[in-house]
């Protein structure tokens, strides 16, 4: 298994997994299939190609089967931070350890860059098994958002956490 930092170049296989998440698990998501569904690999490609995000894939072979993406913030006020989003791994490779190595390449990735002391992701309130993986790797619960997502109708919760460097 590869991990490493995609470029435009994964746009298409990007896009594939990218769909695919928001299907399987759409409460995991502020956006929606139907947000993103008509997205080409083209818009993908500015996304992953950015200077100012990074976007970390795992690989089988070929194949990529799961990501994360971590964004600095960018405002003065908050260059102390960095946000985690868009975590997935495709359903056949979970309990691998796939979520957890591309946690950690976040982080490390965060610990890198100079200004970043803290940060921060949500995780639905339900997701037992999300919740497990990042307070093992440090991550602290800090608060709840009621009602976060509604979807056809229910809502969710979200969980706030932070991993202070």
């Amino acid at each position: 298994m590869e991990i490493r930092r995609l470029n435009g170049g994964d746009a298409e296989g990007y896009r594939v997994l990218r769909h695919e998440a928001l299907l399987q698990n759409p409460e995991a998501f502020s956006s929606s299939y139907e947000d993103e569904m008509y997205y080409e690999a083209s818009d993908y490609k500015q996304r992953l190609d950015s200077k100012f995000t990074y976007t970390f894939g795992a690989f089988d072979g070929d194949l990529l089967v799961g990501v994360v993406t971590l964004v600095p913030e960018g405002k003065v006020k908050l260059k102390h931070r960095a946000n985690i989003f868009a975590m997935y791994v495709t359903d056949s490779q979970r309990g691998r350890g796939l979520g957890r190595e591309l946690v950690k390449t976040a982080i490390q990735q965060a610990a890198e860059l100079s200004s970043v002391e803290q940060i921060h992701l949500t995780v639905t309130s339900s997701n037992e098994p999300a919740k497990k993986l990042y307070a093992s790797l440090g991550f602290e619960p800090y608060g709840v958002e009621k009602n976060a997502l509604r979807i056809n109708g229910t809502y969710y919760d979200e969980d706030l956490m932070v991993l202070f460097l």
